[in-house]
């Protein structure tokens, strides 16, 4: 089962070829409060009929939009986590590698995934790299463009999965379902200096447009292609799944929630679960105008965004009160 949010309020359910329009329901967000607060899954709350809609015809013209949303964007967390998966490591560390021969930062913190990131059920393994991209105003849904600021020195895809999750009265997080994302980063700035890593993450990232609901493939195949005038100048294949992950899902979910603060009753949650495969490592320098495209059969409709570049917005200035 997959769900789409409109831009306009509005939920669909996809299932299989046939996708109709929830009656009665405005958001992703609502029905997942209602399950919460039921108990029930997703799928034992969707109210029968409603209007059959073409998907297809409503992502070309623009109308889905983030799979879920806040009403308030500053209660939704992006987050993500790195060098989870078993072609990462290697992009990673020749952006960061030394001259001496001994293992990078980088390698270091995937080998301790490899070696201790699916503990088994119930069991706490190694924690991730962990980072932030900021409230839910930084959400960007398929078609829109992807804005990199003025002072950055790369505006390149990365890719991923995204996880959304609820956090219920009791500060349970439950997991909505999972998404195609675009965890848009600036790696120009992150290859200068490894500790840059954060600053290179403050950047928008794109999820969407379908929600599958339940359980993540263990296998997941997808494609990454930038499109530049309508030609394609990258297209590589990539994986995912917990087949090709160091982590499993249970691992990364816990070391994101064991924080007190990511457990505060009604917050929305979004969290990506890393990439192995950039344009950046094939030697691309994304232009404004490109199109990044992320597909995956297990997702339904591709994600795609075009490049934007911010005007330089200058020194900012605190003023003094």
């Amino acid at each position: 089962m997959h769900l789409s949010q409109l831009k306009s309020g509005g939920v669909i359910c996809r299932l299989g070829e046939e996708a109709r329009l929830l009656p009665g329901l405005k958001s992703v967000y609502e029905l997942a409060g209602l399950a919460v607060a039921a108990g029930a899954r997703l799928a034992d709350l969707l109210p029968e009929g409603g209007e059959r809609v073409d998907l297809a015809a409503l992502a070309a013209e623009n109308k889905l939009d983030v799979p879920a949303r806040h009403p308030e964007p500053a209660r939704m967390h992006l987050c993500g986590t790195g060098l989870t998966h078993l072609g990462s490591a290697a992009t990673r560390d020749s952006m960061h590698a030394r001259p001496e021969a001994q293992l990078t930062d980088s390698m270091k913190m995937f080998r301790m995934g490899v070696e201790g990131g699916k503990p088994g059920a119930g069991g706490v393994g190694v924690q991730p790299e962990w980072f932030y991209k900021g409230p839910g105003s930084e959400a960007v849904a398929s078609g829109d463009p992807l804005t990199s600021p003025g002072f950055a020195l790369d505006g390149g895809e990365e890719p991923e999965i995204a996880g959304f999750y609820l956090i219920g009265p009791d500060g349970t997080p439950n997991r909505i379902g999972f998404s195609l994302a675009n965890e848009f980063s600036d790696h120009v700035t992150e290859k200068i200096n490894y500790l840059y890593l954060a600053h290179s993450k403050l950047r928008p990232a794109s999820f969407g447009p379908e929600l599958l609901v339940g359980d993540l493939p263990r296998h997941i195949e997808g494609r990454s292609r930038i499109l530049r005038d309508g030609a394609v100048v990258f297209d590589q294949p990539f994986l995912s799944g917990e087949d090709n992950m160091s982590h499993s899902i249970a691992n990364l979910e816990h070391h994101h929630f064991k924080y007190a603060p990511f457990r505060r009753p009604g917050d929305l949650h979004v969290h990506m679960f890393g990439t192995a495969t950039l344009s950046f490592a094939a030697g691309i320098a994304p232009r404004a105008g490109d199109v990044f495209e992320i597909s995956s059969p297990a997702f339904g409709l591709p994600l795609r965004n075009p490049l934007r570049t911010a005007p330089e917005a200058g020194f900012v200035a605190a003023r003094v009160l």
